[in-house]
This record gives C-alpha cells, structure tokens and sequence, in this order.
C-alpha cells in the first residue's frame, strides 16, 4: 500500500498540469472534481434523503406519516413528476445555457436545495392536523425534488463526459470518489452521534439543526470547485442542432443496451427491501440501548467502500463492467441468504453491511460508467449525442413503481406497522418482518442478476465506438476549418494503427512468455478486433450498402424539401420484400426500411395537415411571442397558448421534411470522407515538423 501511495504521488506530480498521452484530464482538475463531488453529496446527504417512504426517520417516525400513505403520496408525486421529467430531460439536450451541457445545472440548482431543505424541517408539524401534514410534506417534497433532480442528475451525467477514454473515466471515477466518500463517511458518523447526545433520529429538532448546517457547507464547498472542471463531449465544433423530442425518444427506443440496464432497474426495488434492518437494529433492535453507535458502527462499514474505490478500475480491467456487474449481484444473494440466519446477531449484521457496502460500492461505480458507455454507443449507432433524452422512457419505471412500490408500505402495515413505529421495539413482531424482507430482497437480487447476461457491450468494443466518433469529429471539423493539430495527430495514428491490422489473424499467447510481452500480444489483439469496426466506418460509403444509400439520398435530394411521398406504402413494400440472406442484404433491406418509414410518416403529416399549411419556421414569431409583455394572467395565457402553437408548427415542419434533411446529412458526410488524402498530406507536415 505503501508503494502504491508513492507511485500515486509521484504520477500525480508528473500529470499534475497536463495529463499523460491517451489521457485527458490532468491530475489538479481530477482534484476539483473530488472537492466538486464532496461538495455535492455534502449537499445531497440529507435534503436527498428527504423521501416519502416509511424507512426515512424525518418524514416517518418523526413527522408520524403511516407507510401507505407515504406510498400514495409518492404515486402522487410521481405522476405530477411525469412532465417535469420529460421537460427537464429535453433540456438538457436543447438549452443554450452558457458553460456546458450539465454544469450550469449544477451551479443553479444548489443554492435553491438549501433554502428549501431548511424550510422543510423547520416548518411547524407538532401544531398541525394529519391531514394537513401530509399535504405540507408532499408539496414540500415536490418543490424540493424539482431542483434535487437537476442538481443530481446533472452531476451524474457531468462524471459520465469527464473523458471519452472509458478506463480513464473509471480511474478519475475511483479517485474521486475516494474523497468525496469522506462526505457520507463522516456524516454517517456525525448524525446518528449528534442525535444520540441531542433528540435522537425519531425528533424532528434533530433534523433542524443539521440540516441546515449540512447543507450550506456543502453548496459552499462545491461553489468553490466547480469553476475548475469542465465537460469533454467527442462533438464537431459547430453548433449542435436541437434534438427533436420525439425523433430522440425513437432512436433512444432502439438501445438495447439501454432496456438492459433498466430491466435491472426496474427489479431493484424488490432488492431494497433489507436496507432497512441496519438502522432499524439500532434504533428499535439489539442496539437501543446504544444508538449513537450507529454512527460508529456506520463510520466503520463506510471503509469498505475505500477499498472497493480504489480497487474497482483494477477490477474493471481485469474483469470487464459486466462479469463486474454478475460477480457483485451473485454475492449479494449470497449475503442475503446468510443474513436471514443472522440478523438478530447486532455484530454479524454489522460484518455483512461491511462487505455489502464494499460490494455495491463496485456496483455503483460500474453501473455510472456502463451508463457512459451506452450513451457513447448511442451516438455512434445513430451519429446524434443524446443524453437527457434517456429519460423520459426511464418514466416506464415511474409508472411502474406505482405499483411495485406499494409492495413493501403494504407489507409493513399488513404485520403491523402503521403509524405507530413503537411497534418496532417488539422483538416478535420486528423479526417477523425483517425475514419477510430479506426474502424479498434475496429473489430481487436474483431478478436483478439476469438482464446483464445479454449486456455484451465490451470495454474494446466501447473503445472502437469512441475511434469512429473521433474520426468522424475530424472529418467535419476539417471542412469547417475548425481541426486543430492534436486532433489531426491523434486520430491519424488511430486509422493508421487499424489500416495496420485489418485482416490481421490473432496473435496466440505463448505460455512461456514473460508479463510485458504477453501484455503487448493481449493489446495487439485486441487493436485487430478494434480495426475491423474502424475501418468499416471509414469505408462505409464504398459498399454495396454504403453506395445504395447515397444513391437513395441523391434521388431524395432532387426532390424539393417539402415533398408529397405518396408511393411511401409502396416502397416500405418493395424494401421489406429485398432479400436478407447475408449480412450485406440485410443492411441494405434495414435502411430502405428504415427510409421507407421515415417517407410514410411524411406523408402522413401533409396528408393531415395539407402541404400548404406546412411551412418553415419563421424564428422571428418566437422571438415575439416569448418577448411580449404579458400584463394580466389572461395575457400570460395566451403567450403560452401561441408558443405551443409555434412549437407544434415547427415539429409538424421538421417531422415533414426529414426525408430530405436526412439525405442532405449523408452526403454531406459522405463528402466529408473524400477528404482523406488532404488530412493524410496534413498529418505527414504536422509530425514531420517535430
């Protein structure tokens, strides 16, 4: 350990300014980022675990809210949550906020957190009727959650861009998150301390004095570092074009990578359910009589995840994110099954939650960073970067946790538990339950298991994915004019290499073979696997495949912006008859289908709306419309109700003419290409000079 620490210091002195080669971030902002992080779940520790659920001491034991209701509290918020989601997760991919794609949220949304946080616990629930407790802490909940959600949201989106280069992602990711761990270590420690000494975790005063002071410390921590981090999106250099909402949700539809990660996702309610029989043993259970060890006993299982951090890119690259994801989720069923034998044992409990924490401290490291890579795919799959427009279909678990959540406050009631927490202090009755859970939670684990068996997304294959967004980022910014010298360089060497090893056979690994050279064959081999999908970009409009698009796209094109398809029906006809026996037929079958599809669908809108009352947008009318002066309610309503009208007019627009938009975009990149032998001529004067 020793060693590793001097190398650590000694690599971070080296890259302190500028990051190694293949790197991009340099070692001073890998330390903002973990002051950032700090800061940030400084701020998170109490205001976002501020939930309607029975198993939150604020708004159950303290305020005195019964498990169900809480739960149909939350349906209800859920659903009021529906379209705030769906706007939020559209703007991400379509503000114009200065300073990057999700930091602006951050800085914004923090400040607003602590207000409200504040307010929250300080407002008088010992003098209200239960009725109106309940509605207070919903709409409470609800104000507090609109920024919570940005605010969290944007900084989980913001670690997944800190770099393209996945294995470095996952070392930053390690490192930072070894400091601002100290966040949640230190308060898990303080605040079960402060309610022992002071009210205890059942006493809302308690939650009035450290809220606040959580909270402000936090938004002041990461006011501080945020200014010294920054974004990395593999984007050309012109203005990106808005995403349409529901074009983004069609393609984001097609990511099977992404139904993987949420058929995970929306089984991991079932695993939860033993999460509360750590806290609830100290408060009600075998350690009453000492609940300020709750924070010693909390300080002491934090460790683990010091480990799991430092430990997780080692892991990541010896085992790959998915067995990663398996190996952790399989010993969790194993946890489990033991605790159900053990859980009245205060010290044995204490021994699994330490190595559960460690376990899923792996887990939520890698479940961040496959997160990454499936959004890196998605751009490559569909040449469009889309990040928040992964939510709104994320809204399917909404929905869904409408009734899945309503499994475990039922089951609280159903043995006892309502009101009335004391019920817990009754060893029969608590036992009871925590078996049931642990039950449940052992069968979600195994439910929660199975989906990421299918999810073959590999680190090599993410990283031939992230070559071909650089080559193409190339290609455009040279014909932009905007491609600066290390780009050339860096993405000349990528092509090089793959025009080096396509059709190249696997190298055998000798047995006999010493560390460096049986490392040197494992990289080469894996570069031969890389080339076939770089090479096959590069030379994508020279197939079959490739030459029928563009031949499909120059007919488009001759046609005018606005045109009536009406034989649309007849050529998705003709393209699903095209043979489909090798995988070159299939391409092309898949595009003419797919161009097919995207005619029908224009067709449809001019037959409804009639292609004279189809216009381009005039963005003269917005300007007006959001620049009126609205002088009564009335007014505000009709600028709102002619916005809507505008904005209908300009998707109906877009919707209609993406036929010819989509054709206009392949040639363009299909001309892009041809301009090879300029960037080779480029790059041989650029490392020629030095």
């Amino acid at each position: 350990m020793a060693g590793k620490v001097k190398t650590l210091l000694q690599t971070a002195k080296e890259y302190w300014h500028e990051p190694a080669k293949g790197n991009y971030i340099p070692y001073k902002e890998v330390a903002s980022l973990s002051g950032a992080g700090f800061g940030v779940y400084w701020t998170l520790l109490l205001a976002g675990e501020i939930t309607l659920s029975a198993s939150n001491f604020l708004v159950g034991a303290s305020i005195g809210l019964r498990p169900v209701d809480l739960q149909v509290m939350l349906i209800v918020a859920n659903l009021v949550g529906i379209p705030i989601g769906i706007f939020r997760s559209w703007y991400y991919d379509n503000h114009n906020l200065k300073g990057g794609k999700f930091l602006p949220f951050i800085k914004r949304t923090g400040l607003p957190i602590v207000i409200i946080s504040t307010v929250f616990v300080w407002l008088p629930y010992e003098h209200m009727t239960y009725i109106t407790k309940a509605v207070v802490v919903w709409f409470m909940y609800m104000l507090l959650s609109m920024f919570l959600c940005f605010y969290n949201e944007s900084y989980t989106y913001f670690q997944q861009i800190i770099s393209p280069n996945a294995q470095e992602r996952a070392n930053v990711m390690s490192i930072s998150q070894v400091i601002y761990s100290l966040a949640p270590t230190i308060s898990q420690f303080a605040v079960p301390f402060i309610a022992g000494k002071t009210w205890g975790l059942q006493n809302i005063w308690t939650y009035r004095i450290i809220h606040p002071v959580f909270a402000l410390i936090g938004i002041i921590i990461s006011t501080i570092f945020f200014r010294k981090v920054k974004e990395r999106l593999i984007l050309p250099k012109k203005k990106p074009e808005a995403v349409r909402f529901f074009d983004a949700i069609r393609e984001v539809a097609k990511n099977k990578y992404y139904w993987i990660i949420q058929a995970a996702a929306w089984v991991v309610f079932l695993e939860s359910g033993y999460g509360v029989i750590f806290g609830w043993s100290f408060v009600y259970g075998p350690g009453k009589d000492n609940p300020e060890l709750l924070g010693v006993a909390n300080t002491l299982i934090g460790n683990a995840a010091l480990w799991s951090m430092l430990l997780a890119p080692i892991a990541i690259k010896t085992l790959g994110k998915r067995n990663m994801l398996i190996l952790a989720n399989s010993i969790n069923v194993v946890i489990l099954t033991i605790l159900y034998f053990v859980y009245q044992n205060i010290i044995v409990v204490c021994v699994l939650w330490y190595i559960n924490n460690f376990i899923n401290t792996f887990w939520n490291i890698v479940q961040h960073n496959i997160s990454a890579d499936m959004r890196d795919y998605h751009q490559w799959k569909t040449g469009v970067r889309v990040d928040g427009m992964f939510g709104p279909l994320g809204m399917i678990g909404t929905v869904l946790g409408f009734f899945t959540g309503m499994v475990y406050p039922t089951i609280y009631e159903k043995m006892g538990l309502q009101d009335n927490y004391d019920v817990l202090f009754d060893d029969t009755m608590r036992n009871n339950l925590f078996e049931v859970l642990i039950v449940c939670s052992i069968l979600g684990a195994i439910l929660n298991l199975i989906p990421f068996c299918f999810y073959d997304l590999t680190e090599n294959k993410h990283k031939a994915y992230v070559s071909v967004l650089k080559i193409r980022a190339m290609f455009e910014n040279h014909v932009l004019g905007e491609l600066d010298k290390d780009e050339l360089v860096e993405v000349m060497e990528i092509i090089h290499q793959a025009k080096e090893l396509i059709g190249k056979e696997k190298l055998p690994v000798n047995k006999s073979a010493d560390k460096a050279e049986k490392k040197l064959i494992k990289e080469t081999n894996l570069a031969i696997e890389r080339s076939a999908i770089i090479i096959k970009d590069l030379e994508k409009f020279t197939t079959a495949a490739g030459k029928a698009r563009i031949a499909a796209a120059k007919e488009d094109i001759m046609r005018d912006k606005l045109y009536y398809y009406s034989d649309a029906k007849a050529e998705m006809l003709t393209a699903k008859s095209l043979p489909k026996s090798t995988a070159e037929e299939k391409e092309i079958r898949s595009d003419a289908i797919k161009r097919a599809r995207t005619k029908k669908e224009s067709a449809a809108l001019i037959e409804k709306h009639g292609i004279d009352n189809i216009c381009e947008p005039d963005e003269r009318i917005k300007e007006e419309i959001v620049n009126r002066e609205a002088a009564s309610f009335i007014d505000s309503l009709k600028i709102r109700r002619d916005l809507k009208a505008y904005l209908k007019k300009v998707s109906v627009y877009q919707r209609a003419v993406k036929p010819y938009i989509d054709a206009q975009n392949l040639l363009a990149q299909a001309e892009y290409y041809t301009h090879y032998d300029e960037l080779e001529a480029l790059y041989t004067n650029a490392t020629a000079s030095q």
